[in-house]
C-alpha cells in the first residue's frame, strides 16, 4: 500500500503542474511551453500505469487483503486513471490553443474560474484519499456541479456570439476549451466518488451518498456516515439501489438495520403506497416504512430490515425440515391473503401481452430464438410471432373468475421466513396489484425452475418446491370454483420461461427455458377440447 500511496502523490504533483503550466499557456501562449507539457504526458501514463500495477500486485501478492483493505487499493486505481484523464484534458486544453487566429481571445471568456475549481480539487486530494475524510471527498465531487455550471455560462455566451457569424473560428476553438475543463470535472467527480468508495467499502454515486445521508438525517439518525456500515444488496433486477444500513454504537452498544432503496420516483412512490395498504391489510407481512423522501426522477426511502432467510436460500440449502416448514408458512399466508381479498370479478391476467412487451429483450439477448416457420413434411411448425398470436387468441377468453391481492413479484428472494415467529414476510412490493392469481404462482414457480443449479440432489428439491406450491394453489382454485386454473397457469409459466430467457447467458440453460415454455404455449394452442380439461404437463417444470 506504501507504494500505491507514493506514486499517487507524485502522480498528484504531476498533475497540478499539467494545470498550472495549462494556465500559463492560456495567458500567453507559448510553443515550447506547450511542447513541455505534451512531453509530461508519457511520465503521467506511466505513473498511472505503476499505480495500475501496484494495485493488482496487491490484490494478488501472498498476503490476501481484508475487504476494506480491497476497497482502498481499487479506490486508488480509480483515482489513478482519473487524474490521468485529468492530465490528457490539459494537454487537449493547450493543443487548442494553436488554432487561435487571435490568441487573445480566450481572454474574453471567465476561464479562472474553472482552473480554480480545479486547483481546490487538486489541493483536497491528499486529504480525502489519504486521510479518508469524508467531508472532503464530498467538496471534490461537488466541484463537478460547479463546473457545470460555469461551463453553462460560457456556452451560452458563446453560442449567442456564433450567430454573429464573426470569429466563429476562434469562438470554436474557445467553446472546445472550456468543453475540456468541463470534462475534468468529471474526471473529478470519479476521483471523489473512488474516495468515498475507500472510505466506506462501497460504490456510492454522489446523488445515491447525499440521499443517503439527508433520508438519515430526516428520519433521526444523528450518527455521521463514518459510524454506519452500508452493504449492498446486489442481485437485484429492479434497477433500484439497495443496501443494507447498520448504525453502531448507541444505548447498550446497540445496533440498528434498515434497507435503503434509491431509484425512479414512479416506482419507488407506488412501494411506499403498498406498504401502507398491506400494513393496513395483513400487518407484520410487509415491512414498514421509516421514511421516503421524494424527487422529481429519483426518489429514496428507508424500509424495516425483517428478519428471515428467503425461500431461495431455503430451497438451496440442505435444512429440508426447515425449508419444509417455511413452505407451510408460505402457503397459510398465500391463501390468508387470497381469502381476505378474493373479490367475485372476473379478471385476464394479461400473459401473451407481457410476454409481448419483454420479447425484444430476450431476443437482444438471445436472437437465436427469433423462430421462423418451418415445415416438416405436411407438418408446420409455425414462427414465434404466429405462435404468439395464437396463444393470445386461446388466452383472449379465459378470464380468472376471481381476482386476489397479488405480490407482484413473487419470486423465492422476495419471500422471507422467519423460523422464530414461524411466519413470512414479502419485501419488494411495488408490483402488487388484484389480478389473477395465476400471476404470482406462475413467477413463483419459474423463479425455482431458472436458478442455475444442476446437481440432481438439489434440482430435486426445487422440483418439489414447485410442484408443492402447485398442487396447493390448484386446490385453492378447485375450491373456488375455478374450472381454467391449469391452461391459464400454462400460459403464465410458458410467459415466465421464456422472459427469463433475458437474464440468462448459458446458451444450454436458456435455450432449456425457452423451448420449454415454448412447449407450454403449443400445449395451449393445440387444446380443442373444453378449457377445463386442459392438464398442466407438469414434467415440463421439473428438471
Amino acid at each position: 500500500m506504501h507504494e500505491i500511496e507514493r506514486n499517487f502523490k507524485f502522480l498528484l504533483v504531476e498533475i497540478e503542474r499539467q494545470i498550472e503550466g495549462t494556465i500559463a499557456v492560456l495567458e500567453h501562449r507559448d510553443e515550447k511551453a506547450i511542447a513541455k507539457i505534451e512531453a509530461r504526458d508519457d511520465y503521467i501514463d506511466n505513473l498511472k500505469s505503476v499505480i495500475e500495477n501496484a494495485c493488482f500486485a496487491t490484490l494478488h501478492g501472498e498476503t490476501r487483503p481484508s475487504a476494506p483493505e480491497v476497497a482502498r487499493i481499487r479506490a486508488f486505481h480509480i483515482i489513478g486513471s482519473n487524474l490521468e484523464r485529468v492530465g490528457d484534458h490539459a494537454v487537449n486544453v493547450v493543443r487548442q490553443t494553436r488554432h487561435y487566429d487571435d490568441p487573445e481571445c480566450v481572454k474574453r471568456y471567465a476561464y479562472k474560474p474553472f482552473f480554480q475549481e480545479i486547483r481546490n480539487a487538486l489541493a483536497w486530494m491528499p486529504k480525502a484519499v489519504l486521510e479518508r475524510d469524508m467531508a472532503t471527498a464530498l467538496k471534490i465531487c461537488r466541484c463537478e456541479l460547479h463546473l457545470d455550471r460555469l461551463y453553462k455560462q460560457e456556452f451560452d455566451r458563446i453560442r449567442d456570439e456564433l450567430r454573429s457569424g464573426f470569429g466563429t473560428g476562434d469562438l470554436l476553438t474557445t467553446l472546445f476549451i472550456f468543453r475540456y475543463l468541463e470534462r475534468m470535472g468529471d474526471a473529478l467527480l470519479n476521483v471523489g466518488e473512488a474516495a468515498i468508495f475507500g472510505i466506506t467499502g462501497d460504490k456510492f454515486k454522489i446523488r445515491q451518498f447525499t440521499a443517503l445521508s439527508d433520508i438519515l438525517a430526516e428520519s433521526g439518525h444523528e450518527n455521521p456516515l463514518s459510524d454506519l456500515e452500508f452493504e449492498s444488496i446486489w442481485g437485484t433486477r429492479s434497477g433500484c439501489r439497495i443496501g443494507r444500513v447498520l448504525e453502531r454504537g448507541g444505548e447498550d452498544d446497540c445496533h440498528k438495520e434498515v434497507i435503503f432503496k434509491d431509484g425512479d420516483s414512479a416506482k419507488l412512490r407506488q412501494e411506499a403506497d403498498n406498504f401502507a395498504r398491506w400494513e393496513a391489510l395483513m400487518p407484520g407481512l410487509a415491512p414498514r416504512l421509516e421514511a421516503f423522501r421524494e424527487g422529481k426522477k429519483t426518489s429514496s426511502m428507508l424500509i424495516e430490515l425483517l428478519p428471515g432467510q428467503t425461500i431461495q436460500d431455503l430451497a438451496l440449502s440442505s435444512d429440508l425440515d426447515l425449508l419444509g416448514r417455511a413452505l407451510a408458512a408460505q402457503c397459510r399466508t398465500a391463501k390468508a391473503l387470497w381469502d381476505k381479498t378474493l373479490t367475485a370479478t372476473p379478471v385476464a391476467a394479461g400473459s401473451i401481452r407481457q410476454l409481448r412487451a419483454r420479447l425484444p429483450e430476450v431476443l437482444t439477448v438471445h436472437p437465436g430464438f427469433r423462430l421462423k416457420r418451418r415445415t416438416i413434411g405436411s407438418f408446420v411448425l409455425p414462427s414465434l410471432d404466429e405462435l404468439l398470436t395464437a396463444a393470445a387468441a386461446a388466452e383472449k377468453p379465459l378470464a380468472a373468475p376471481y381476482s386476489v391481492l397479488i405480490h407482484g413479484d413473487y419470486n423465492t428472494n422476495n419471500i422471507l421466513y422467519d423460523q422464530t415467529e414461524d411466519r413470512i414476510h414479502y419485501i419488494d412490493l411495488h408490483r402488487s396489484t388484484e389480478t389473477d392469481l395465476v400471476q404470482d404462482v406462475s413467477v413463483y414457480m419459474v423463479s425455482n425452475f431458472r436458478l442455475p443449479v444442476f446437481d440432481k440432489a438439489r434440482r430435486r428439491v426445487l422440483s418439489s418446491v414447485i410442484l408443492e406450491f402447485y398442487r396447493f394453489a390448484a386446490a385453492y382454485a378447485a375450491e373456488n370454483g375455478d374450472t381454467t386454473f391449469d391452461i391459464r397457469l400454462a400460459l403464465g409459466l410458458g410467459r415466465s420461461l421464456i422472459t427469463s430467457t433475458r437474464f440468462e447467458l448459458s446458451e444450454r440453460f436458456s435455450k432449456l427455458m425457452f423451448h420449454r415454455g415454448i412447449f407450454l404455449l403449443e400445449r395451449v394452442v393445440g387444446h380443442t377440447g373444453d378449457p377445463a380439461a386442459f392438464r398442466l404437463p407438469l414434467s415440463a417444470l421439473c428438471y
